[in-house]
């Protein structure tokens, strides 16, 4: 049986609020075994995990930032991102800044005492803003829903 768009839409607005923060737990425990066994940058396993990082973190800013649904319509995609919709991502996104702020003040804090690389504080400050982001829009979806 065809299912209407708006039907689909809701359908696409249901999966987004549950699996959003799925992903970003999922995303953090990735990043506990990132920052556990350190980086040494030479062996192939390292370039395919931070590979996997990076393409992660992109998938998830997209989907973050487009609503995901790229298998839909426009039609379905647009109606699953009407105005509440926009006004969670838009205070996901000011919660992940604010996060990535703390994160840079962290990242600041810690370099006095100890060195820093970059690549591991643009890992922590994009790990934490991405999570902070993605978290608190499936939290506001989620809500709005119930």
């Amino acid at each position: 049986m065809e299912q209407t768009d708006a039907a689909k839409a809701e359908r696409l607005t249901s999966q987004r609020a549950r699996m959003l923060p799925v992903l970003a737990v999922l995303f953090l425990g990735q990043q506990a075994s990132y920052f556990s066994g350190g980086w040494e940058g030479d062996r192939t396993v390292d370039h395919v995990r931070i590979s996997a990082w990076l393409v992660l973190s992109v998938v998830l800013l997209l989907a973050l930032t487009t609503g995901g649904g790229w298998i839909y319509s426009k039609r379905v995609r647009d109606l699953a991102n009407d105005e509440s919709t926009r006004a969670h991502r838009a205070d996901a996104f000011q919660w992940g800044f604010i996060a990535a702020m703390g994160a840079c003040i962290l990242m600041y804090g810690i370099s006095l005492f100890e060195p820093v690389g970059g690549r591991e504080a643009v890992h922590m400050v994009m790990t934490i803003g991405l999570a902070t982001a993605l978290i608190r829009f499936g939290w506001l979806e989620r809500r709005a829903q119930s």
